[in-house]
């Protein structure tokens, strides 16, 4: 592609060569180990970079796709065009205290912030500790569990818009909901999350924490790649219950299969393709509606072409 080389000059500018690959196999960047190459995969490490990164992608005029931990995604087969901005702990991950708040950067575990609240006796973010996605992409999908939801913690967050200008968004702007926030709608990348807890009993905390983890590893298909749920849940149903019913459990297209585990999951049990993950969704779908006239929607996000 005739842009690489010129955008690769530019981004050597502000970034160090180990935070960007061209031609990155999307595979090895989700938690699906699904997905054709990104042109460009782009890890920043502080907001100003994810500034210029928009920037610089506006400039060229190429699309920019922001991803947290590529745990609730589905990178389709032919790839990703122009850039994707993903961020990980390594480089976005910080995590500490101020005035009694957790500030955590958007590439931060959600394990990560768990802990470091159960650490300092906070509590409110036990719901979280076995969720595998970073805290950036938990308020982009308002993630929740065991009754508790992102939307009930977030105090804050900083992002950069499109046209790379830092903003803030406090609680009442977030437009939280049921799997949902405003930044599924106004394109801008969430780079610092600040958490409001409340105090509690260290050992209490870790106790909660504890039956959360065993809850969830005794019932949830962990041994196998996923992107976690994979449909929401319809008003009224549990969709991993209405597949079961469906008696869905281990139906498989290609290397895709409904999890025997727990039915809410389609894994990858080796070589999925994403069509293979498509083509399974669209046949649960069919036959949970023929059997109870419910409408299922899909949880994760599907990008690329």
């Amino acid at each position: 592609m005739d842009w690489e080389e010129s955008f690769g000059k530019e981004l050597s500018s502000f970034l160090t060569r180990r935070q960007f690959i061209f031609h990155a196999p999307m595979n090895e960047h989700t938690t699906f180990k699904i997905g054709g190459a990104a042109d460009v995969l782009i890890f920043p490490s502080t907001p100003l970079e994810v500034a210029s990164v928009f920037k610089l992608a506006n400039k060229f005029q190429i699309p920019c796709t922001v991803l947290g931990n590529g745990s609730n995604v589905l990178v389709l087969d032919n790839g990703v065009r122009g850039v994707v901005i993903k961020f990980i702990d390594k480089f976005f991950g910080g995590i500490r205290l101020e005035d009694g708040n957790i500030i955590a950067g958007a590439g931060a575990k959600l394990k990560d912030v768990s802990n470091f609240a159960a650490e300092n006796s906070l509590c409110g973010m036990e719901f979280a500790v076995g969720i595998p996605g970073s805290i950036g992409g938990a308020v982009f999908m308002n993630a929740g569990a065991y009754d508790g939801e992102m939307k009930n913690i977030v105090h804050n967050v900083k992002a950069v818009n499109r046209a790379g200008e830092l903003l803030d968004f406090g609680a009442d702007k977030l437009d939280l909901g049921y799997r949902q926030s405003i930044f599924q709608t106004n394109g801008c990348a969430i780079c610092e999350v600040e958490l409001k807890l409340n105090r509690g009993e260290c050992e209490e905390i870790k106790n909660k924490m504890s039956d959360f983890t065993e809850r969830r590893e005794s019932k949830q298909p962990l041994e196998l790649p996923s992107a976690g749920s994979t449909f929401k849940r319809p008003k009224g149903y549990f969709a991993g219950t209405l597949i079961d019913k469906t008696g869905l459990k281990g139906l498989k297209i290609g290397g895709a299969m409904v999890s025997e585990k727990h039915a809410g999951f389609v894994v990858n049990v080796g070589g999925a393709t994403a069509a293979d993950v498509l083509n399974l969704i669209e046949e649960v779908k069919r036959r949970v509606k023929e059997a109870h006239g419910v409408t299922l929607t899909p949880e994760v996000r599907i990008i690329g072409e």
